[in-house]
This record gives structure tokens, sequence and C-alpha cells, in this order.
């Protein structure tokens, strides 16, 4: 995964989920940033994927599991939202 899929992602649930206590919540996933908007986050049950500024991008989970639903999760939503 890159970090424009994930921007992608990211854009696509700030812009069609459900804000509720300062996040966007779409299907199993949610978004959110910092005050100053230069790092975004996407949560997927207790993993949080950071997207930083320059172009980084980290993941803190505790579960391999977790890791490996989130994979495939997004790249299902990726491969589903390129083609409609």
């Amino acid at each position: 995964m890159n970090l424009s899929d994930h921007l992608y992602i990211f854009n696509h649930i700030i812009s069609n989920g459900e804000k509720k206590a300062g996040k966007f919540h779409l299907n199993a996933l949610s978004a959110w940033h910092d005050l100053d908007g230069y790092t975004c986050y996407i949560g997927y049950k207790e993993l949080i994927l950071s997207l930083y500024f320059h172009g980084r991008f980290s993941y803190d989970y505790t579960q391999d599991d977790t890791f490996k639903e989130f994979d495939s999760l997004i790249n299902n939503s990726i491969s589903e939202l390129k083609v409609s």
C-alpha cells in the first residue's frame, strides 16, 4: 500500500462518513486529523494508521490479524472506488 492510496481512502471517509465525537466513521473505518491538519489518521479496531506531512506513514497495532483485516479492507475499498 502506498501513501496516495491511504490518502485516497482518508479523503473518502472524511467526505462520506458520519461525524461523531471529532472523527468521521464509514463502515468499519474512522478518520480524523490533528488541529493543523498535518497529520491524518485512519482507525480500524485497535489499529491506527498515521499519515504524516512529509510523505511518511506508520501503523500502530497489537494484533497481526487486525493488520491483515485492515489491509484487505483497504485494498478492497480502493478496488471498488476506482471502478465506480
